[in-house]
C-alpha cells in the first residue's frame, strides 16, 4: 500500500516512466510558480468580492471627481453672471487707470468719477476673460469670495485721516496722475 497511484499506474500499463516524468515536472513547476506568485490559489467568489469592491471605489473616486468638476463649472457661471449683470458702462471712458495684474501692468480706460471711486475702493476692476470690467464693491466681495483670483483690483475702504501722518497739512494736487 506503500505505492503511490504514480507506481499503480505504472503496474497496471496505463502510463510509462515518460509519462511519470513529466508530471513530478509539471508539479514541480506549478509548486515554483504558487511560490513565486503566478499562480493564485484563490476562492472565485472572494475573487469576484473584491473586484466588485475595488470597482465601487473607481468609481466613487470617478463620481466625486465629477462632481468637483461640475461644481467648478457652477462657480465660473456665477461669477461670469454676477459681472455681466453689474458691470458699470465706460462709454465716455477718457482717462487711462493702470493697474498690476500677475506682476504685469495693465491700462483700462476710465472716467474721472470711476478713478475717483477706484481709488476709494467704491468699485473693483475685474477679470473676464481676457478682458477687465468695472463692478461695485459689494459685487467684488462676492465674487471674491467663490474665486480670489478674479478680483483683479479692489482698493481697501480708508478711515480717511492717519493721526500720525506728517504730510496731513499738504493736500494732493487734483491733477496728480502716476
Amino acid at each position: 500500500m506503500a505505492n503511490s497511484l504514480q507506481d499503480q499506474l505504472m503496474k497496471a500499463g496505463l502510463a510509462d516512466k515518460k509519462q511519470a516524468r513529466r508530471a513530478k515536472q509539471a508539479k514541480r513547476e506549478d509548486a515554483n510558480r504558487a511560490k513565486r506568485g503566478e499562480i493564485e490559489f484563490e476562492d472565485p467568489a472572494e475573487r469576484a468580492r473584491r473586484q466588485r469592491a475595488e470597482q465601487a471605489e473607481r468609481d466613487r473616486a470617478l463620481a466625486r471627481e465629477n462632481q468637483e468638476r461640475q461644481r467648478e463649472k457652477e462657480i465660473a457661471a456665477q461669477i461670469r453672471q454676477l459681472i455681466e449683470q453689474h458691470r458699470l458702462a465706460r462709454n465716455d471712458a477718457d482717462q487711462s487707470y493702470q493697474f498690476v495684474q500677475d506682476k504685469k501692468i495693465k491700462k483700462l480706460n476710465v472716467t474721472a468719477r470711476q478713478q475717483d471711486q477706484l481709488a476709494r475702493g467704491l468699485i473693483a476692476i475685474v477679470a473676464l476673460g481676457d478682458r477687465h470690467e468695472l463692478v461695485p464693491a459689494p459685487i467684488a466681495e462676492k465674487i471674491r469670495q467663490r474665486d480670489e483670483a478674479v478680483v483683479v483690483l479692489l482698493n481697501e475702504k480708508g478711515t480717511g485721516v492717519d493721526e500720525d501722518d506728517p504730510y496731513a497739512d499738504y493736500p494732493i494736487p487734483d491733477d496728480l496722475m502716476w
